[in-house]
């Protein structure tokens, strides 16, 4: 069954819709198994800490190479909000993910965020990171790329 990147991107804007609602910045990410399953989800993780490295995805990948095995997120696709940053792009590849479909550009996000000290956006799109890898991730995005813009109104 093929998956629906659209309707799962979007549940992940559901998600960051959630943090930004919660007063923390406005990024969520879901893993979602091969058979169309979503396994975890995760909304940014910045506060109550101030974590810096705290981005939905990082964390996300934490928790999902804990509980599966590399072969298994082979097979899953990690849907986020915005295109996963330098950080979060190599957590993606150490857990194993085969997959990343995201909504709005790290370029775009920049533009959105400014030179805000809680977002120094990193100018190094994820197929470069995965690009120096030795195992293929693929990568879809940006997909839906107003709508995702949209989480950060009036935020940064």
């Amino acid at each position: 069954m093929p998956l629906d990147d659209h309707a799962f991107l979007r549940q992940s804007f559901a998600v960051a819709a959630r943090a930004r609602d919660t007063g923390t910045h406005p990024f969520g990410a879901i893993l979602v198994g091969p058979d169309g399953e979503v396994l975890l989800e995760q909304g940014n993780a910045y506060l109550p800490d101030h974590d810096m490295t705290g981005h939905a995805e990082r964390v996300l990948m934490t928790r999902s190479s804990t509980r599966y095995t590399p072969e298994f997120l082979s097979r899953c696709t990690l849907y986020t909000s915005a295109e996963p940053c330098a950080m979060c792009a190599g957590a993606a590849y150490w857990a194993g993910v085969g997959r990343v479909v995201y909504g709005l550009s790290e370029k775009r996000l920049g533009e959105l965020t400014g030179n805000h000290p809680e977002n120094p956006t990193l100018d190094l799109p994820c197929r470069v990171v995965f690009a120096a890898g030795q195992r293929q991730v693929e990568v879809v995005g940006p997909l839906l790329e107003d709508e995702a813009a949209e989480l950060h109104q009036g935020i940064w």
